[in-house]
């Protein structure tokens, strides 16, 4: 339930349709520019019903994405929870839902895909060649002509680079035992669509730029790195970060902001230059940040900062366990290319109002293209990769790049565009640096949010299901009685057992996979991507603008407390 607003800028646009050929090699033709959804970056779960024809209770799964925005983000949405604000960009009397892929019954191809081809699909890996090589990149070393936007013979976008193979520290470690720059970091996925049991695993990589790896000299220190990286989230988070004991001495810099230089075991988070209390990066960072070359503020990562995430299928195995597969749905990276101050995104979104009550049936345009990446309007550039028919990694198209937009640039629910840092969990291996795969979620408890109510269950009892589409049969089974009324037994074990909600049965798994198997067949990604099994009831096909949801009272969705919050007031109850 949400608009996006236009920007003011021209796109340019092919005279041609966007469309996979069906070859696997490179038969996707990336030039295209013109969009069969002209409102691709409003996802479909803002078109789902909250309620439905019984007059029943009103499901919220909104308010997740839509609240009371936290400062920077200058995107305050909670009215947007009250109503189907959604541009009319087609014409006729109401808005029409472009994603039809939900409305598709996919039995008969799904139950023609065995559990053993599905299995082996999955477990196959579709990122790393039977060199070891990165498949993807070797693909783009050999550019097809339809690929080369700019006909330059060269591709000019991200090539994949990560070797995903991570060390105790979640720092990923090529075969010539070099570091990528890459490290890993395990979140509490967002409520929805994220979450695995609905029909992916996901791991996030972040990396900072070469001078936040260096010691002042230029050379490359990890210990200065994994410094910035806590300074980094300190700053996104506005909170204090844990660290292993540091020599600040050696630094040069105060992290726990006592006054000395001595030893250090957190990162205080104490930025208020109006009056007079810094921070600052180490190395050659925080050189180059008293330089001006550098910037640093609350609630901002600094320019340059790259993140990727991979969507992986659902691999079950012989004891029943479920957990990410070796083969990715997906590859997502993002790179902040552009440093925006406080007014700067202030005026970007009274500049974006402006422009919505002008023109509230206006698509938003979208800058870039599918291989250089689709801007944000807050400095970020988004690319992906996705399955092409054969399984391989292509790149994505204009259209299904822009996808992405909607839900980095415009929602309350994001730090500097990010949902995942935010998410990032304390706990666990070196501090949260690793790798998540779901094999330890038995002994994860559900997290609390800043004002001490439960994540997840918070949601549960909200959406009155375990997704935005409440086309998730198992997990409403699971929590909710036949009467609608919650299942105090199912919640009371969610508080310290967070696989009894995000982890699917096996044959569920099995299920999602053959279903998202059917889409990449298809390669109708434009017309939604959501691995349903079957079309949902309660998501429109049509609906009147501005129709209201039901929701009398918005929601708020206070961040995530952090681990050792959440740990300190569990033992206080």
């Amino acid at each position: 339930m949400k608009r996006l607003l236009p920007l003011l800028c021209l796109a340019l646009a092919a005279c041609s349709s966007a469309s996979d050929s069906g070859s696997d090699d490179g038969g996707v033709d990336l030039h295209v520019r013109a969009l069969d959804n002209r409102t691709a970056y409003i996802p479909p779960q803002c078109y789902t019903k909250t309620s439905d024809s019984s007059g029943g209770a009103v499901a919220n799964p909104c308010y997740v994405c839509h609240a009371t925005a936290r400062g920077p983000n200058m995107q305050s949405q909670p009215e947007l929870q009250l109503s189907y604000a959604l541009p009319q960009v087609q014409g006729g009397h109401g808005v029409m839902n472009p994603w039809t892929n939900l409305f598709v019954d996919r039995h008969a191809a799904i139950g023609a895909i065995s559990d053993e081809q599905i299995r082996h699909w999955v477990a196959s890996d579709n990122y790393h060649s039977a060199d070891g090589g990165i498949a993807p990149a070797a693909r783009l070393a050999a550019l097809p002509k339809n690929w080369d936007v700019n006909n330059n013979g060269r591709w000019d976008g991200y090539t994949p680079d990560a070797a995903f193979n991570f060390d105790a520290q979640g720092y990923d470690i090529r075969a010539d035992g070099r570091e990528t720059g890459w490290r890993a970091y395990a979140y509490y996925p967002f409520p929805g669509a994220f979450m695995p049991t609905n029909g992916a695993f996901d791991d996030v990589l972040i990396r900072l730029p070469a001078a936040f790896r260096e010691r002042e000299d230029g050379s490359p220190d990890r210990s200065v790195y994994t410094v910035n990286l806590a300074i980094v989230q300190a700053l996104l988070l506005q909170r204090d970060v844990a660290i292993d004991s540091v020599d600040e001495q050696a630094l040069g810099v105060d992290l726990d902001h006592d006054g000395k230089l001595a030893q250090a075991s957190r990162i205080v988070y104490d930025w208020a230059p109006t009056q007079g209390r810094n921070m600052s990066y180490v190395g050659l960072a925080g050189k180059q940040q008293q330089a001006g070359q550098v910037h640093l503020a609350g609630g901002l990562l600094p320019e340059g900062t790259e993140f990727l995430h991979s969507v992986r299928y659902l691999e079950t195995d012989a004891e029943q366990q479920v957990r990410a597969a070796p083969r990715m749905k997906e590859l997502r990276y993002a790179r902040k290319k552009l440093w925006l101050s406080y007014s700067d995104l202030q005026n970007q979104a009274l500049l974006e109002a402006k422009e919505d009550a002008l023109n509230p049936d206006r698509a938003t345009l979208v800058y870039g293209d599918a291989e250089t990446g689709v801007d944000s309007t807050i400095g970020w550039v988004y690319q992906g990769f996705i399955e092409d028919r054969s399984g391989q990694l292509r790149p994505q198209t204009y259209e299904e790049s822009v996808y992405c937009i909607g839900c980095h640039s415009r929602l309350s629910a994001t730090a500097d565009g990010n949902f995942s840092m935010p998410r990032k969990r304390d706990a666990g291996p070196a501090r949260g640096w690793y790798r998540w795969s779901g094999a330890d979620t038995t002994a994860i408890a559900d997290p609390l949010r800043s004002d001490g109510q439960p994540e997840y269950a918070s949601y549960l009892r909200a959406a009155l299901a375990g997704d935005e589409f409440r086309a998730n049969d198992e997990v409403r089974q699971r929590f909710f009685n036949a009467d609608g009324s919650a299942n105090t037994a199912a919640f009371a074990q969610l508080s310290t057992d967070l696989s009894t909600l995000l982890i699917p049965s096996t044959e569920r798994a099995l299920l999602l996979d053959k279903a998202y198997r059917v889409l990449v067949s298809e390669q109708s990604f434009t017309r939604g991507r959501d691995a349903l099994p079957a079309p949902p009831a309660t998501v429109w096909q049509e609906i009147e603008p501005d129709h209201a949801t039901g929701i009398i009272q918005p929601l708020q969705a206070p961040p995530l407390a952090g681990d050792a919050a959440s740990a300190v007031v569990r033992a206080a109850r």
